[in-house]
């Protein structure tokens, strides 16, 4: 199934000597239940540019973050060339853990891939000052393992605190216990997370969001804490303005 965002604003154009509909990045979604709220990466509206959807088939929450994405990595590839065919001159993803399938999606697709929010740990590492490091707030800490963090270039040793002990946003996302969402219960596991990370590493100087349903509460964990917060929006961002360059003239 192909969603877009904004399709009626799609223009039919030609670049690079292939018709394309307006959206250079096309975003790898998993197969959920859950709504995508403002701020959410399956949120259209989440986007100040278009963007092309495809949903993989059988890419559960489960599958993907509780085994590994073990066996799905043809049906990733296969959808992000759908995407290509399509247009899409970058591809990215609506998981964090899928950080595993960086170099095998983006030897296959041969078009920039920024496959998880976890990419941006040494490149905001690189910004901080002496004695402070990164840190990562995630959906599930017990399934973040050292190969997700050296997949995305970040250290092993990465300080990690997970929403597993809160009311809402893991119990709705991950244990599926619910189709909706409580937005404030959900900032409240955001906000805690990130408070225990910062309590049990204080030189913590900036955080990442591995999960991509956590940037709608990306603010209020900053301005909770004092400190950056980054996250897919900012990786997706990022891979964009690569992609379209802005004119200056």
């Amino acid at each position: 199934m192909v969603l877009s965002s904004q399709s009626h604003n799609f223009a039919r154009i030609a670049r690079g000597g292939k018709s394309i509909y307006g959206a250079p990045v096309g975003i790898l979604m998993l197969e959920t239940r859950f709504a995508r709220i403002p701020g959410d990466v399956g949120n259209g509206g989440t986007w100040p540019f278009p963007v092309l959807y495809r949903v993989v088939r059988g890419a559960t929450a489960d599958r993907v973050v509780m085994q590994g994405g073990r066996g799905l990595l043809p049906d990733f590839i296969e959808a992000g060339r759908e995407l290509i065919e399509l247009g899409a001159e970058g591809i990215a993803t609506s998981c964090g853990f899928l950080s595993l399938f960086q170099g095998e999606l983006a030897a296959a697709l041969g078009v920039p891939v920024a496959t998880s929010a976890l990419m941006q740990v040494p490149w905001v590492q690189a910004t901080l000052p002496p004695g402070k490091r990164v840190g990562v707030v995630t959906v599930r800490a017990a399934s973040l393992t050292p190969a997700h963090l050296a997949a995305a270039g970040a250290p092993a040793d990465t300080p990690i605190m997970g929403t597993e002990g809160g009311q809402e946003f893991h119990r709705v996302l991950v244990e599926h216990a619910s189709d909706d969402l409580d937005l404030a219960l959900a900032e409240q596991d955001i906000v805690a997370a990130g408070e225990a990370l910062v309590a049990a590493h204080p030189e913590v100087g900036a955080i990442v969001l591995e999960c991509t349903n956590m940037p709608p509460y990306a603010a209020a964990l900053s301005e909770t804490l004092g400190l950056p917060v980054y996250d897919v929006v900012s990786l997706v961002s990022w891979l964009h303005a690569g992609l379209r360059p802005r004119r200056y003239a």
